[in-house]
């Protein structure tokens, strides 16, 4: 009886991208912008995300032993995007198999690049690989759902003194489609890696998402704006949180505004004075980013940050072109309202075929749930 040829690894079958610095602005792709995808906290979270609203559903499941992969984990595949679109534009050919230097990475997104943040590194990474997605965004006519891990696989190369002197990592098809069509990537200001907090780094997002450079910036509801985050703090306390952030304005290029509609609690968000061109039409390289190395994120537990924190590698400028659309449902100045199915009944969650290094993980386990929202798109560029 014959062995069944074991597959091989899909790095053998794709041209390896080689990405020779960190030379290029970051860049954030739509549909992660405006859905709940990444848990919002440190700690680690093990129930899933279930978020179904206008035809889309989402799910996100992660397993005990790493936890789902955290918005600040996020920041690999913000630099991955990035880079896929420098090198378009520079009519450069692109694959969904990067190889690169670990400091180019780390200092892109404002980080240390010692023993500890290598170490941090290898634990988003293995948290985007275990983690688990079922969408069916941006799927055929004859298609219902794509189910997929923000990495499919990665590597390292190590001296024998045990210093990194390389990764790979292959993206999967789905995230990888949706950096190449340029209508569903935003150029981001490279302050977001500046900031600390979870719903804070989620707020900016949606902001630029939604609010672009719009006079009037974009109104939600507190509540629809809890669900819409996927966060599982209690309303009061996202409240709370939003608020705080309100008062700090500490988004880069835009200004937050409560509002009150009788008993209702508003929020507007409005851009701020720009200082630099807009990123119009199609999306051109501006340059190296220069943001400060902010080191390991000491902000303060909120609903988001609980007090056992796992591993995370991840712990005021401008921000360029319009967004004219998306989302219309969730602006409440165009007297509209979705109502978003955000469910928390955990099914089981698939397994992970994926062997990842967990030496770097902490045994906290946390909990935190689910929801967001989403609406059309009519293709600008941006």
């Amino acid at each position: 009886m014959s062995r069944r040829n074991l597959p091989s690894s899909e790095r053998t079958r794709l041209d390896p991208f080689v990405v020779a610095s960190g030379d290029a602005s970051p860049r954030d792709q739509r549909d992660l912008m405006e859905r709940p995808f990444f848990s919002l906290a440190k700690s680690r979270r093990t129930v899933p995300i279930l978020y179904e609203a206008g035809g889309v559903r989402v799910e996100v499941f992660a397993v005990p032993e790493h936890g789902m992969a955290t918005i600040w984990d996020a920041d690999v595949l913000i630099w991955a995007a990035g880079q896929i679109v420098e090198a378009e534009n520079l009519g450069l050919k692109t694959s969904r198999f990067l190889r690169f230097t670990p400091y180019h990475l780390l200092t892109a997104v404002g980080r240390e690049t010692g023993a500890s943040d290598y170490k941090l590194l290898k634990g988003a990474l293995a948290r985007l690989q275990s983690t688990v997605i079922r969408t069916t965004i941006r799927q055929g006519e004859h298609w219902r759902r794509h189910q997929f891990s923000w990495i499919n696989e990665w590597e390292e190369l190590t001296r024998r003194d045990g210093r990194v002197e390389g990764m790979e990592f292959v993206l999967p098809d789905w995230f990888y489609r949706g950096v190449i069509d340029r209508s569903l990537v935003l150029a981001i200001d490279p302050a977001y890696f500046r900031l600390k907090g979870g719903i804070e780094r989620w707020l900016y997002r949606v902001a630029r998402k939604h609010a672009g450079r719009q006079a009037d910036g974009w109104l939600f509801d507190i509540p629809h704006l809890h669900e819409k985050s996927g966060s599982l703090a209690r309303v009061s306390d996202f409240a709370l949180q939003i608020r705080r952030l309100a008062a700090r304005q500490s988004l880069p290029g835009y200004s937050l505004r409560i509002e009150h509609d009788g008993c209702r609690e508003l929020l507007r968000i409005l851009p701020a004075k720009l200082s630099t061109a807009s990123v119009d039409n199609s999306v051109k390289a501006i340059g190296r980013s220069h943001a400060t190395r902010i080191g390991r994120s000491h902000a303060g537990p909120s609903g988001d940050h609980t007090h056992k924190h796992q591993l995370s590698l991840w712990p005021e400028t401008t921000i360029p072109g319009l967004n004219l659309e998306s989302n219309r449902e969730t602006n409440l100045m165009l007297g509209r309202e979705v109502g978003d199915n955000a469910r928390s009944a955990p099914p089981e969650p698939p397994s992970s075929k994926a062997i990842i290094d967990t030496s770097f993980r902490k045994d906290a386990d946390t909990a935190e749930p689910v929801a967001a929202e989403a609406g059309p798109r009519n293709g600008g560029r941006q």
